[in-house]
């Protein structure tokens, strides 16, 4: 097996952590992934796992983790993700972080780092509201700052633990943001790729 290494986003809804993922996911040429894409591929290509994803969609239930973690690992399994990955959004609670630690031992495989986007709140209100969507309500907004910081607290935790996790300014330009973390990881980057 490979010894590839990743990158894990996490960061609140709004603090650009898919802009960023996919910007260094294009300099480092490696496979920028994030579950929310992964589950539409899934059900659109009527795999196994997304026939049983598509139940749970059509139901307006979210997804339980059991079937993301067996998405997940499909993903990390795939060639483009040999020699290294970056997850945007995942995991999300200390069951995924613990599960997607093991899964990476099981494959020879190591997340380097975890990178968190601070941004505070007020600004992402106004970037999700700026963006227009139906569901992007201030209330609806805040709420959703709520769960994620209750469920992914947890998660910064674990990984600041087992230092692990660099925090980095989210409240800039995003050309300014992208520098930052390219001359943040890139000692780590070169080692990891």
């Amino acid at each position: 097996m490979s010894t590839g290494k990743g990158l894990i986003f996490l960061g609140p809804p709004g603090s650009g952590k898919g802009t960023q993922a996919q910007k260094l996911s294009a300099e480092f040429n490696i496979p920028h992934i994030s579950t929310g894409e992964m589950l539409r591929e899934a059900i659109a290509g009527q795999t196994k796992l997304g026939q049983e994803a598509q139940s749970y969609v059509d139901k307006g239930e979210l997804v339980p983790d059991k079937l993301l973690l067996g998405l997940i690992q499909e993903r990390l399994n795939e060639k483009d993700a040999q020699k290294g990955w970056i997850l945007d959004g995942f995991p999300r609670n200390i069951f995924q972080a613990e599960f997607l630690d093991t899964l990476l031992k099981g494959l020879s495989k190591f997340s380097e780092q975890a990178v968190n986007l601070e941004v505070p709140d007020e600004v992402i209100v106004e970037r999700l509201l700026l963006r227009g969507r139906k569901d992007d309500s201030e209330q609806t907004i805040r709420r959703r700052l709520e769960v994620y910081r209750e469920k992914t607290q947890l998660v910064l935790d674990y990984y600041r633990q087992n230092e692990r996790l660099i925090s980095i300014d989210g409240n800039l330009k995003p050309g300014e943001v992208t520098t930052i973390l390219k001359d943040t990881l890139t000692s780590g980057l070169t080692e990891i790729f």
